[in-house]
C-alpha cells in the first residue's frame, strides 16, 4: 500500500504545475519567470475577465496554442498549460480576484500587476460569469465567489435588476444582502427578489421546521408528570429508580409496581413566546432565522408567539408571521440600538410571566440606556419570565458583542448564550420546560 507521500510524488509535473497556477493565478508566472530570468517579455497576454464571448475565444485561443507546460520551462506560452476548461476557469477566477481595484482589499492581485481583471458594470457580463461559475464549480464553492464578487466588486446595485437576481445563486447571503438593499429595490425587481428569498426560506423551512415542532410538542408534553402514563410517556430511569425494590434475581429482571412518565397537556395555550430581534446590520443573519423559526412558531396551536423587531424604533411584525418573507421586507437592516426601548415595549405584551419566555437576539451593544435594559430584564427573570438572550442565530458562530452586558444579564438570571439554527430547536425546548 502507497503512503500519502509516494501518492503526492506520483503527480507527474505537469500536474503540479497545472494546481498551483490554477491556485495562485497569472502571479505563478512572475514566480516562474523570476526564476527562470525571464521579465515577461515575448509572452503573450492572458485571457480577460470572461465578460464576453470575445474573452472566452481569447482564453480558447491562448490555451489552444499552449503545449504541455513541461516542454516550455517557464509556461512560456503565459497559461501555463492551461487550456479547455481550466482556461475558462482561470479566466471567471481572474475576473473575481485579479481585481486590482477590489474595495476593501489591499493585498497584492493574484495577477501581479500583469492583468486587470473584473467584471466591469455590463449585466451581461455579469450573468454570462455567473454562468461559468455555476458550471465549474459546485455550489457552496459559487455562493462563496458570489459573496465575494459583491463585497470586491461593489455589485449591489446591479443586484437590482431582475435579470441578474435571476442568474444568481440563492443562499442566506443574498437573502440578507436583498433585505439590507429592500427599500431600494424597484417594483420590476421586488417580485424576483420575493422568489429568490422564499426559495432559500423553504429550504431552510424543510431542514428546520419538523425538529422545532418536535422539539415544542415534546417539551409541553414532559412539562408534567404522572402515574398513569402512556406507554410511550413512560419515563424509564425514573421508574426504574423507583422500582428497585422489586429486583427478581432470578429472572434477571425488575417488576416495576407503579409507573412514572410524562403527562401530555391538553391542546389549550400552553405558553406566551416573544422573539425580540436587532436589526442592526451585524445580525443580518439573525433576522433571517429569526423571522423563520417565528413563522413556524406561530404555526402551533399551544405557543402565542409575538415577534418584534428594533432599531431606535420598535416594530411589531406578529401580524405577518404568517409569511416570512413578508416579515424580511418589514425589516430594515442597519440604523442604531435601542435594547431598553425594546424591552419595555415587551415587557407590556407579557399577560401571563411564569407562561411566558422572551428571546432576546442581540450583541447586546447598546446604544440607549443601558441601567434601564439591565432593568427590564431583572424585573421580568423576577416575575418569573424565562429570558433567554441569544447573541446570534447564525452559523457563523459567536459575533462580536458586549461582554460586559452579556455577563450582567446572566448575573440578573437570563440566559445568554449563541446558537446555530440547528441547535435552536433544543434551546427552545429547554426554555419551554
Amino acid at each position: 500500500m502507497s503512503t500519502p507521500l509516494e501518492q503526492i510524488q506520483r503527480v507527474s509535473e505537469t500536474e503540479r504545475r497545472r494546481r498551483w497556477r490554477l491556485l495562485l493565478g497569472s502571479v505563478a508566472d512572475d514566480i516562474t519567470a523570476e526564476g527562470h530570468g525571464d521579465t515577461g517579455a515575448g509572452t503573450e497576454p492572458e485571457a480577460e475577465s470572461g465578460l464576453g464571448p470575445e474573452a472566452e475565444d481569447e482564453a480558447d485561443d491562448h490555451a489552444g496554442q499552449a503545449d504541455d507546460a513541461g516542454k516550455q520551462p517557464g509556461g512560456q506560452d503565459g497559461q501555463h498549460g492551461l487550456r479547455g476548461d481550466d482556461a475558462r476557469i482561470d479566466a471567471a477566477l481572474g475576473a473575481l480576484y485579479d481585481n486590482q481595484g477590489s474595495q476593501g482589499d489591499q493585498r497584492r492581485p493574484r495577477s501581479g500587476g500583469k492583468r486587470g481583471g473584473g467584471l466591469g458594470r455590463s449585466k451581461p457580463g455579469v450573468v454570462r460569469w455567473l454562468g461559468d461559475i455555476r458550471r465549474y464549480f459546485p455550489t457552496p464553492v459559487v455562493q462563496i465567489l458570489q459573496r465575494d464578487a459583491v463585497e470586491r466588486l461593489d455589485l449591489r446595485q446591479m443586484l437590482l435588476e431582475p435579470e441578474l437576481l435571476q442568474s444568481v445563486e440563492p443562499d442566506i447571503h443574498l437573502v440578507t444582502l436583498l433585505v439590507e438593499l429592500n427599500r431600494f429595490l424597484p417594483d420590476e425587481t421586488r417580485a424576483t427578489a420575493r422568489q429568490v428569498i422564499a426559495t432559500v426560506l423553504a429550504d431552510l423551512e424543510r431542514r428546520l421546521t419538523d425538529q422545532t415542532r418536535q422539539a415544542v410538542r415534546g417539551a409541553l408534553a414532559r412539562s408534567a408528570r404522572t402515574r398513569r402514563p402512556r406507554p410511550g410517556d413512560i419515563d424509564w430511569p425514573t421508574t426504574i429508580t423507583a422500582n428497585l425494590r422489586h429486583w427478581l434475581p432470578e429472572h434477571r429482571t425488575i417488576v416495576p409496581e407503579r409507573l412514572i412518565g410524562h403527562g401530555r397537556r391538553q391542546r389549550s395555550l400552553a405558553r406566551d413566546v416573544i422573539i425580540a430581534v436587532d436589526q442592526s446590520g451585524s445580525m443580518a443573519d439573525s433576522v433571517v432565522y429569526a423571522s423563520l423559526f417565528g413563522g413556524v412558531l406561530a404555526q402551533l396551536p399551544t405557543l402565542r408567539t409575538r415577534f418584534v423587531a428594533f432599531d431606535t424604533a420598535v416594530t411589531d411584525l406578529t401580524p405577518y408571521l404568517h409569511d416570512p418573507v413578508e416579515v424580511l421586507f418589514g425589516v430594515q437592516l442597519g440604523g442604531g440600538t435601542d435594547i431598553a426601548n425594546a424591552l419595555t415595549y415587551c415587557q407590556q405584551l407579557i399577560e401571563r410571566p411564569r407562561q411566558s419566555v422572551l428571546f432576546l437576539i442581540s450583541d447586546l451593544f447598546e446604544g440607549g440606556n443601558s441601567e434601564m435594559m439591565r432593568r427590564r430584564v431583572g424585573e421580568m427573570v423576577s416575575s418569573g419570565v424565562e429570558v433567554v438572550v441569544l447573541l446570534a442565530l447564525s452559523d457563523e458562530g459567536t459575533p462580536a458583542h458586549d461582554h460586559d452586558h452579556a455577563a450582567a444579564l446572566s448575573a440578573l438570571g437570563a440566559t445568554v448564550m449563541s446558537t446555530t439554527p440547528d441547535e435552536f430547536p433544543a434551546v427552545l425546548a429547554e426554555a419551554l420546560l
